[in-house]
């Protein structure tokens, strides 16, 4: 259903009426265009067919589980780049890993703040359209190449497919190379987040980038004990 004139379709996912309601409402209330399933099965289709910006995805649904889904979208054609905001009574630490590590961009527990949620959405969205780059600004670091413009990144010129948090990421790292960023300060860029809250969310996304760019993830270097440096080619020792 849609329930809001203009802005970004925003497709929630969840089998709870009521959960689905109060997002609904509040992310139209807002200025959002809103889809809803209540399956994953029907969450695909969906996505499939309206190319939502962001997925709004409770894990624990009737015969998909999030996870399913949230795999099935990342390995989409038509899906790869949707962003996603897992939202979900799980609270344990291994749930937020494994949603992160599955490509999720954020991840918010129930019970929650509505509020919250559209400020996390937001922040999302701002993520996938950030830059204002026209399409001849780009980055080039040793074998990696970063698009501004177009969001994509290519190493050794072939093409890596990332999400827009995943993007966001290496830009901020690439943008200050060979400078050292803390975790708090990566949440606070990236995520637009209070530094307290779930450092570990960078180390996973981090892990995940450095798989997704191959030969060129070594270039991501831990400083133990503060945070993650992008090496400049020129200063390997470092």
């Amino acid at each position: 259903m849609t329930t809001a004139n203009g802005g970004e379709r925003i497709l929630v996912v969840d089998d709870e009426p009521d959960i689905v309601a109060l997002v609904a409402y509040h992310l139209a209330k807002s200025g959002y265009r809103v889809s809803t399933a209540s399956s994953g099965t029907e969450a695909l289709d969906a996505a499939r067919r309206e190319r939502p910006a962001l997925v709004v995805l409770d894990l624990m649904l009737p015969g998909m589980s999030g996870y399913e889904v949230l795999q099935q979208l990342r390995t989409g054609d038509a899906t790869r780049d949707v962003a996603v905001l897992m939202l979900t009574a799980r609270r344990e630490e291994p749930d937020r890993i494994q949603g992160l590590s599955l490509g999720a961009d954020d991840y918010l527990t129930k019970p929650f703040s509505p509020q919250e949620l559209v400020l996390r959405v937001a922040a999302i969205l701002r993520r996938v359209g950030a830059g204002g780059a026209t399409s001849g600004d780009r980055l080039h670091i040793g074998v990696l190449e970063i698009d501004l413009g177009a969001h994509q990144v290519k190493v050794e010129n072939q093409p890596v497919e990332l999400t827009p948090t995943e993007f966001k990421l290496l830009l901020t790292l690439a943008e200050r190379r060979g400078r050292v960023q803390g975790r708090a300060r990566l949440l606070e860029t990236v995520w637009e987040a209070a530094p307290d809250i779930q450092t570990r969310t960078v180390d996973m996304h981090v892990q995940r980038l450095r798989a997704k760019l191959g030969v060129a993830g070594d270039m991501i270097e831990t400083v133990r004990g503060f945070g993650y440096r992008l090496r400049a080619p020129q200063s390997r020792q470092a």
